[in-house]
């Protein structure tokens, strides 16, 4: 796993704050001084927190569990998308599914349901209805993969999930909280970290901060994938398992009387 340098964090700007007249009070612990009017962030306190994030991530996909990034603000949008998808996570970009968490089984049929449509129409079972028809669903699956689309490959309520801005994502969150998965978070000075499990203080709006924090949490999760495959043994086609060796027996006891020697 690379390790982010305190140098990396200052170049892109992840020690920028807000005006010191938003700040929240709670956010005092990580703010190290005000300049013209901003917090200013201790450097310190955000490698600290990014590198128990990293590590708990890293373990997250060592043992095979799901990390969703969530993150719905204009300029976190891309650079989370173009993470997740490198990595291989789902992602929610558009905006919060309502019930995500705590309504998951119907969320759940949603999901199957357009991957359903979509195997239909690729099969060519639509074939025997009307054009007007199959237009008609066709941009029915485009409008819910405009929500859908990132979390199409989840199987199961995700185990952990990465925010930036935990004040745009409240509705996240709470039901994070609610269904008490862990929530790793950037969270700038006008942000209460209360309750959120591994907080990564830094400026959640400029792109360079989101950018460098979130390519260190997915590289970290990645990390722990390809360590759980390696760890994995892939077995050929056709070819079966080969059978573990018995250990060796004890030679038996011969029953009787020993025979006599002359």
């Amino acid at each position: 796993m690379e390790e982010i340098t305190l140098q990396q964090l200052l170049e892109a700007g992840c020690h920028f704050g807000h005006k010191a007249e938003r700040w929240h009070p709670k956010a005092a612990e990580f703010i190290y001084t005000k300049k013209d009017g901003i917090h200013i962030i201790d450097l310190g306190k955000t490698k600290a927190g990014l590198d128990s994030a990293c590590a708990f991530v890293k373990e997250l996909g060592l043992g095979g569990g799901e990390l969703l990034f969530v993150a719905t603000k204009r300029q976190a949008m891309g650079v989370v998308k173009e993470e997740a998808v490198r990595v291989g996570v789902p992602h929610l970009v558009q905006r919060w599914i309502g019930g995500f968490l705590t309504n998951w089984e119907e969320i759940k049929k949603n999901i199957v349901k357009i991957i359903n449509l979509e195997a239909d129409h690729a099969t060519g079972k639509w074939k025997g209805m009307p054009k007007h028809e199959q237009s008609k669903l066709l941009r029915y699956i485009e409008r819910l993969k405009i929500l859908y689309g990132g979390v199409l490959t989840i199987k199961e309520k995700p185990n952990a999930l990465f925010v930036v801005d935990v004040r745009r994502e409240y509705a996240a969150v709470a039901e994070a909280k609610r269904m008490e998965i862990p929530i790793i978070a950037i969270v700038d000075t006008n942000s209460d970290p209360t309750g959120i499990d591994y907080v990564i203080p830094a400026n959640d709006d400029a792109v360079g901060s989101i950018q460098a924090i979130t390519r260190a949490i997915a590289g970290a999760y990645l990390e722990g994938k390809e360590m759980k495959q390696k760890e994995t043994p892939i077995l050929v086609p056709g070819e079966a398992a080969a059978p573990a060796e018995k250990p060796a027996e004890a030679p038996k006891k011969k029953k009787g009387r020993p025979k006599k020697t002359v």
